[in-house]
């Protein structure tokens, strides 16, 4: 190896090549599967949230929220509620460092297209992953079940497939609808056993201005469990300043004495489902 005697600089650079050990296979493997130890429970310091928000959506109202500049776009195998996100609560310090890739849910992909399609045309959905893990999944992983991308993605399927709000919806006989309207109480009343008193449902006004259902927040805890012991205001949330990469929800909560549409979903006309 005469010329790392002979070319220091070259040697400088030849050590801090990332030449593949054992070490880094563990690095790696961390990295995926998420960190542990000392790095953890440094990271515990910053995990100021007390609350998180798992939020769902309906397509068939999601349209109804965007701009007219904003072409929706309901994937045809789409047809129940679907994930918007997993959002930590007022969280703080949270690292924005933290890149995803797409080998890093490759192997959720078919679970994610299926129940956490983009729903905006011109934004793919692992952009829409990826979006969603630096803005609130990165604040999540100061908790170890979801201290990497791979994981926060995992808890969040099995969140979906624990709240079954099509199922639950369908079997007290509320179903999309263009002419029957619902009213909060008795849709609040169905939701509360399995969603908690706490749940918000939220609504959208559409172009003939009537209250649109397109989403659902669900408090919860670190630990997951239903609720919060913490006070949740979860009007504006996602939107609040005090949160890294939060940005303005365009919903409201639906006012609780006037009626609003669970709108059916057309995967032709997504924004016109009543014609």
């Amino acid at each position: 190896m005469w010329y790392l005697r002979t070319h220091p600089l070259i040697s400088l650079l030849l050590l801090q090549l990332p030449f593949v050990t054992m070490a880094q296979d563990t690095h790696w493997k961390d990295y995926k599967y998420g960190h542990q130890g000392s790095e953890l429970h440094e990271k515990k310091r910053f995990c100021t949230w007390k609350c998180l928000l798992f939020t769902l959506q309906w397509p068939g109202g999601f349209c109804q929220s965007l701009n007219k500049e904003i072409e929706c776009r309901i994937p045809q195998d789409v047809d129940k509620w679907t994930i918007h996100g997993l959002w930590p609560l007022r969280a703080m310090s949270c690292c924005d460092c933290w890149p995803m890739f797409h080998s890093d849910v490759q192997e959720l992909e078919e679970e994610l297209t299926e129940h956490w399609p983009s729903l905006v045309k011109d934004k793919p959905s692992f952009q829409f992953w990826r979006d969603e893990w630096q803005k609130h999944g990165a604040c999540a992983a100061c908790v170890e079940g979801m201290n990497s991308p791979l994981r926060y993605f995992q808890i969040c399927l099995k969140l979906r497939g624990r709240f079954s709000i099509y199922k639950l919806l369908e079997d007290a006989g509320i179903t999309p609808s263009c002419e029957r309207p619902y009213k909060v109480a008795e849709v609040h009343n169905i939701l509360a056993p399995h969603l908690g008193d706490k749940h918000e449902i939220q609504c959208v006004m559409d172009d003939k201005d009537r209250q649109v259902w397109f989403q659902v927040k669900i408090p919860l805890s670190p630990n997951l469990t239903v609720g919060c012991d913490h006070h949740v205001d979860t009007e504006g949330e996602p939107g609040s300043s005090s949160g890294p990469g939060w940005r303005a929800s365009p919903g409201h909560p639906c006012p609780p004495q006037a009626p609003f549409f669970y709108l059916p979903i057309d995967h032709q006309q997504p924004r016109q489902p009543c014609g």
